[in-house]
């Protein structure tokens, strides 16, 4: 165990403000409880009756011995997934200032016995039945395995936190095509009128914590916008809670028989929006393709399902081609979803598809890519998870090419293959929240290269998110957590949680709401040893720093941009131009391209000698394979200062040590395709 934080120093003094603030609270707010501490982590007002905690002892406060924060970093939950989908896919709410009885309820239609809950048949099989009552008695719910009730209770998260979670990031999330198809809903299906509504409802569970401990900025539930903020956040011991987006459509960015329903502006207003709104993450595409990318696969029978959904949103099946690299999208299969293909036009049926060609045909669109550079620009870190490959590769390659950091994968759905290079942006991964025993193996795999980067680990809940969570090892499983139990930094006692008259045993029950992320980290523990564990206790650290160096980014200036260049050669065209200038005009669209065969060079006179250490390189598909980059004072006395040959065309990045330089030369030696050397974009930077 490491040693618990510094320990809180109690005011002397209470303040005439203080006073009011107290008394408004009380007037305000929930009821007193009876059993209302005097200590800095107990609220003075919790609502009476709510749920325990099941906590003693303070929370760590401050930073280790280096400077650094800890606490553990859940990077992908959905706390509002219940204003989703219509507002009835998920029964049950955070909080309500009726109480805990009004918060987790069940759906309407769910009463009296649950026949009527059709997506828990879909999800859990059987015949969807269950005792729909939740407050006291939660005989069938919350539950590991059920996917339609609430997980999010706040005093759950409070629970999390006690146990030593710092850092939250809730993904505002939502999927008009599911809301359409669902048989019942209470609201509109537009995805940004929900996501708007998510994010006002996190600030409004902020202030109703704050109300609970003497008001604003007194509560643990502290929403924060930038890294400062949530580091000084954690040094206090509370929770620094992230908002992000997880959306199929963004900003209307759907495509419909191929063609995008939004344009730069709309991309523009969006990204704006968020940002106002305090979102500084964000996927770009999520279960559909979208105007902006195309996804990585969902398998078996849901992966269908998700494809006849994919169909009634887009007017096109997802179509797959033979993967270029070791990385690969997730298998589709020819699995059959009978209720979801009743949904599609007569005669219409799902494709086959090969076993062999398992990546998706789109990647990143150039709307795609203008809305990656919109983010860059306002320092928000993008989600890669849902992403297909070839949308990654492109991704990365951009990303690379600035040297910004902001690359996230927040819960396992990015091929593994890809780690190394968010690691070496600055990046940070999660893993989705798997049974301990998984979780440990995962983690292992990619421990080595942790401590290559010195970067600490995270987990992804995506709890409300309809992916199901650790079903219980068993009373008698070997090393079971036995309660109760200390937390990882030694401060705080846990034993079992209690809510109403359901007391949850991770052992027995699983994962099944937000309270038992802290068990679950006990069981990770005794199943893998305290090393996986002390990699995620450094998670909120290593998340924080990449947020940092996306906050400090500073895009450079590329030196060849309009800059003189001349060619070995151009390709003649009657309609257009592939003139040298073509590749330093700063418009993506145009392009030089040479004649058909390997002696060919481009270079470009930047008009004064600076340091330049980077040069970046975005090939039309007419790519080098082997080529080098050449650097010189006067242009005539050349030493290379980088070379490949394995060259696979995109946006590729030569780094080097800064060399001054007025010229420099790209010079093609071996081509990847029979026609010439041809490039979008030549960019040149000083580091």
């Amino acid at each position: 165990m490491t040693s618990a934080g510094r320990p809180y120093r109690r005011r002397k003094n209470v303040t005439v403000v203080s006073l009011l603030l107290l008394v408004l609270s009380l007037a305000l707010g929930p009821a007193p409880s009876a059993s209302a501490g005097s200590d800095w982590w107990t609220p003075t007002a919790r609502p009476a009756p709510d749920s325990g905690i099941g906590v003693t002892g303070e929370p760590f406060t401050g930073t280790d011995a280096r400077g650094e924060v800890r606490g553990f970093v859940d990077a992908h939950d959905h706390i509002f997934a219940n204003e989703a989908f219509g507002g009835r896919l998920i029964c049950g709410k955070p909080f309500s200032d009726k109480g805990v009885a009004d918060a987790l309820k069940d759906c309407p239609e769910h009463y009296p016995d649950g026949s009527l809950a059709v997506f828990d048949f879909i999800t859990k099989g059987g015949d969807g039945r269950h005792d729909p009552v939740g407050w006291p008695t939660f005989k069938d719910w919350p539950a590991h395995d059920s996917l339609t009730h609430q997980q999010n209770y706040y005093a759950w998260i409070e629970r999390a936190w006690r146990g030593g979670q710092r850092v939250l990031v809730n993904d505002l999330v939502t999927n008009g095509v599911i809301c359409s198809v669902y048989f019942f809903k209470d609201r509109s299906c537009d995805e940004m009128t929900s996501i708007r509504l998510q994010a006002k409802l996190t600030y409004d569970l902020q202030a109703y914590i704050d109300r609970m401990y003497g008001g604003p900025g007194k509560g643990w539930f502290r929403i924060v916008t930038d890294s400062a903020q949530a580091r000084q956040v954690i040094q206090q011991g509370k929770l620094a809670v992230v908002l992000g987006v997880e959306t199929s459509e963004p900003f209307g960015c759907k495509q419909i028989l191929d063609i995008a329903q939004c344009s730069k502006e709309d991309i523009d207003k969006g990204l704006d929006e968020l940002h106002a709104l305090g979102v500084r993450s964000m996927f770009l595409c999520h279960k559909f393709d979208n105007a902006l990318c195309g996804v990585r696969f969902d398998s078996g029978t849901l992966g269908t399902a998700i494809n006849v959904g994919q169909f009634l949103s887009t007017g096109t099946f997802w179509k797959t081609e033979k993967c270029t690299g070791p990385q690969a999208d997730n298998p589709i299969g020819n699995a059959t979803a009978a209720e979801a293909e009743k949904k599609l036009p007569a005669g219409t049926d799902v494709p086959s598809y090969s076993a062999d060609a398992q990546c998706n045909v789109r990647g990143l669109t150039s709307l795609g890519e203008y809305a990656v550079r919109g983010m860059m620009k306002r320092k928000m870190m993008l989600e890669v998870d849902h992403m297909s490959v070839k949308a990654t590769g492109r991704v990365l390659d951009i990303f690379e090419s600035a040297s910004y950091a902001g690359v996230l994968s927040s819960h396992s759905w990015m091929d593994r293959e890809w780690t190394e290079r968010v690691y070496g942006l600055g990046g940070f991964t999660a893993q989705y929240m798997n049974g301990s025993e998984h979780f440990v193996a995962e983690a292992k795999r990619t421990e080595a290269l942790r401590d290559k980067y010195g970067v600490g680990y995270g987990y992804g809940t995506d709890m409300n998110g309809v992916g199901g969570w650790p079903a219980p090892r068993g009373a008698d499983a070997p090393n079971k957590v036995t309660y109760p139990f200390r937390s990882v930094d030694g401060g705080s006692v846990l034993d079992r949680q209690t809510t109403g008259e359901r007391t949850w045993d991770i052992n027995t029950d699983g994962a099944s709401h937000y309270g038992l992320v802290p068990d679950w980290i006990e069981d990770i523990r005794r199943v893998g040893g305290q090393d996986t564990v002390d990699d995620l206790f450094r998670g909120a650290e290593s998340y924080l720093d990449t947020w940092a160096a996306s906050e400090r980014h500073a895009a450079g200036t590329n030196l060849a941009r309009g800059a003189a260049a001349t060619a070995s050669s151009s390709e003649w065209s009657l309609f257009t131009s592939y003139q040298p200038g073509r590749a330093v005009d700063g418009d993506q669209s145009t392009r030089w391209a040479s004649d058909w065969n390997d002696d060919q060079w481009l270079t470009v006179d930047l008009g004064a000698t600076h340091l330049v250490g980077r040069v970046t390189l975005d090939w039309e598909r007419a790519y080098g394979k082997a080529y080098r980059i050449d650097l010189s004072t006067d242009g005539t006395t050349w030493r290379t200062a980088w070379s490949t040959s394995a060259g696979d065309g995109g946006l590729d990045t030569a780094r080097f040590t800064g060399t001054p330089a007025r010229y420099v030369r790209v010079q093609g030696l071996d081509r990847g395709t029979d026609w010439g050397y041809s490039l979008h974009e030549l960019g040149v930077h000083s580091s």
